[in-house]
């Protein structure tokens, strides 16, 4: 397999193209500008800085360019950092193309619609199969192609269905150990908890924040979904307003961006099990390019933590 930039350790020089996933205009301490680049390709990502960038080099790596970029990579505050020796925009001459730079989900977007839609023919609840249907269905194509944020955790393509499918199977374990759980209000709760991102977030590709993501974020609009659904389909009743509260509740705290805390069984169920799906795809995506018997890089949504791999782990 080709060496991708997670595989390039301290000390290394780097020559290879990446696609550039953002970039962010600074001025120094001396008065000249720069720019911080997140460089990524198939395995990863890394930061850059381009010290005394002129406009031209705002233009030219934008993000969603493609760039040949050499360097050596360093360690900074326990992050891995590339120092920048030569940078080029991609030429016409160069067989490269955005798609070579993605990482992808590790399952198939039909694969991925296969289980949540058994999952949406499994619920006995009318009213919330069909407004979780009805959902599915009108953004299936966002939500089979987004990622689930633009950085921590599942920020690949298609990161945000297959986020939802392994909460579903989380949800399904968990629902054996504890029969008293409404399964249904728990699958739904699943599937339509980040459904909002498909506004929030711009697309697939140098994933940035909406305008409407900003002002509003997700979990508010997908409530507003919800309830255009429920007019839509003519459903009235509790469930649409247990339902909006799965979503609004999702996130735990109001310091974490929950409007209201979990105030039903399913809706604590619901936070616990995303935040452990989130918490996992990060350690694992950073424990992978650890050695064993070494530390990994600080995970700054784990409270900035470095995390060991045992030496007998494979």
């Amino acid at each position: 397999m080709k060496k991708g930039i997670i595989d390039y350790g301290v000390g290394e020089s780097v020559d290879i193209f990446m696609l550039v996933k953002s970039s962010t205009k600074g001025i120094a301490s001396n008065g000249k500008p720069f720019l911080t680049l997140f460089f990524q390709d198939k395995t990863g990502e890394i930061e850059a800085k381009l010290w005394d960038a002129s406009a031209e080099d705002e233009v030219s790596y934008a993000a969603q360019n493609i760039v040949k970029v050499a360097g050596e990579v360093h360690n900074y505050r326990g992050r891995n950092q590339l120092k920048i020796k030569n940078l080029r925009p991609k030429n016409d001459h160069d067989e490269v193309k955005v798609s070579d730079f993605l990482e992808v989900a590790p399952m198939t977007k039909e694969d991925m619609l296969e289980k949540i839609t058994q999952y949406i023919f499994d619920m006995r609840n009318p009213t919330i199969q069909r407004i979780t249907r009805l959902l599915v269905k009108k953004h299936q194509t966002a939500f089979l192609e987004y990622p689930a944020a633009t950085k921590n955790h599942h920020e690949f393509v298609s990161g945000l269905g297959y986020h939802v499918v392994s909460m579903l199977e989380l949800a399904k374990s968990i629902a054996k150990l504890y029969p008293s759980l409404d399964t249904d209000l728990l699958y739904a709760g699943v599937i339509l908890h980040d459904l909002g991102k498909v506004f929030e977030l711009s697309g697939p590709v140098a994933t940035t924040y909406t305008v409407e993501g900003n002002l509003l974020g997700h979990i508010s609009i997908m409530v507003n979904e919800i309830g255009k659904a429920a007019e839509e389909l003519e459903l009235t009743g509790e469930e649409v307003t247990i339902l909006q509260h799965m979503v609004l509740s999702h996130h735990g705290k109001a310091e974490w961006g929950s409007p209201k805390p979990p105030l039903i069984k399913e809706a604590e169920i619901l936070h616990y099990i995303d935040n452990l799906d989130a918490k996992m795809n990060m350690l694992d995506r950073a424990l992978e390019r650890v050695t064993p018997g070494e530390f990994s890089e600080r995970i700054f949504a784990l409270d900035n933590r470095n995390f060991y791999k045992p030496t007998f782990h494979k």
